[in-house]
């Protein structure tokens, strides 16, 4: 026989972490993470940024300027309070969905929307910049992480590795297998499942039987944690201490943020409203991670209107600046691809090669 109460008490050690509450107060003292005012007011710069970014991006996918797209209204706080915790030396190994961190880890502008376009130079990282560019397979990105975590802890770096999938890639075999290894060999990894509630379309009770995600960290052998995903602060914070104890060679840690996407799941055809209630995103609104730390950073007297509003011009001209630079791109050719797969070409290619040149030189 199998002791539910066993189960029911693993369920109670994931409690949702959290420090400020829908009205923007603090309620847990304890986690509150040691951030400067001027840190704290760079958080909220950072996301109302991001968010007019995705309100822009919808708009130039609509218009044919841009191609593949997945909305980041509403998980601000999950992307950029976890990127936030990090240093310009680690690496990050993003989802589809997570080209945010990307662009606060150094990504130019340009290049995530030629990413969008399909374009290779959109997926040719700057010198300096430490990322991979973002995984379409679902949960790939959880198996080379914990590869490079590896790889920086025989070079004997006080770096980590943190990758970010969905509800859904926690269902993939690799989430599986790239969390048992990283925890086998102590890889100073982070891997954050941030929970929007919905892969695709399928509703996370329908994922898995589990209570929540983070638990699964239990079978690996390592840390798990919860959190409240529209709370920036409380995913700064448990990011930042899975970020400490894996330099100091303590291992990885699962974080599950728990978060919500507003809109689509990307704009290829998806239509939300056949599987969310009008109600069910009017709630989450109301837990709306911008609205929230505005509330708390004006009751410290530490954000205004007109700072708001310059930073959405600031947004504005910068995509307007940016867009302008990707259709200003030269189209990608055929032998623009060969040429980047390989160093030496093998003998077919060089046929081929010649061939599609003789035709773009026309």
């Amino acid at each position: 026989m199998i002791d539910k109460t066993i189960v029911t008490k693993i369920e109670e050690m994931f409690k949702t972490i959290q420090v400020l509450n829908e009205e923007g107060r603090i309620v847990n003292q304890k986690a509150m993470p040691a951030l400067s005012d001027d840190q704290l007011k760079e958080l909220m710069r950072r996301m109302v940024y991001t968010r007019v970014l995705d309100q822009r991006s919808i708009s130039l996918n609509r218009q044919g300027r841009l191609g593949f797209y997945a909305p980041t209204a509403g998980q601000e706080a999950s992307q950029l309070g976890s990127q936030f915790a990090l240093e310009k030396e680690d690496w990050i190994l993003p989802g589809y969905r997570d080209v945010p961190q990307l662009i606060w880890h150094g990504l130019p502008l340009h290049k995530a929307f030629l990413f969008s376009k399909g374009h290779y130079r959109g997926n040719q990282m700057p010198e300096g910049v430490n990322a991979l560019p973002p995984q379409i397979i679902i949960a790939a990105q959880i198996i080379q992480t914990t590869g490079i975590a590896l790889g920086l802890k025989k070079r004997g770096k006080k770096t980590v590795a943190i990758t970010y999938t969905g509800d859904g890639g926690s269902s993939q075999g690799d989430f599986y297998e790239g969390l048992n290894f990283a925890g086998a060999y102590n890889a100073p990894a982070i891997f954050v499942v941030q929970n929007n509630q919905f892969a695709i379309s399928t509703p996370v009770e329908k994922q898995t039987a589990a209570k929540t995600i983070a638990q699964k960290a239990i079978a690996v052998g390592i840390p798990g944690i919860r959190v409240d995903g529209m709370d920036i602060l409380a995913v700064y914070g448990a990011v930042k201490g899975a970020r400490t104890r894996a330099i100091n060679g303590e291992g990885p840690t699962l974080i599950e943020t728990i978060t919500y996407r507003y809109g689509p799941h990307t704009m290829a055809g998806d239509d939300p409203t056949r599987y969310r209630t009008e109600e069910l995103t009017n709630e989450w609104e109301k837990k709306d991670p911008i609205v929230r730390f505005r509330k708390f950073l004006e009751g410290k007297g530490l954000w205004s209107k007109a700072e708001e509003e310059k930073v959405i011009e600031q947004a504005k001209e910068d995509i307007k600046v940016a867009i302008k630079k990707t259709d200003e791109t030269p189209k990608q050719k055929v032998t623009d691809l060969i040429d980047i797969m390989y160093e030496n070409l093998p003998y077919n290619l060089k046929e081929q090669r010649e061939e599609y040149a003789r035709k773009e030189s026309k």
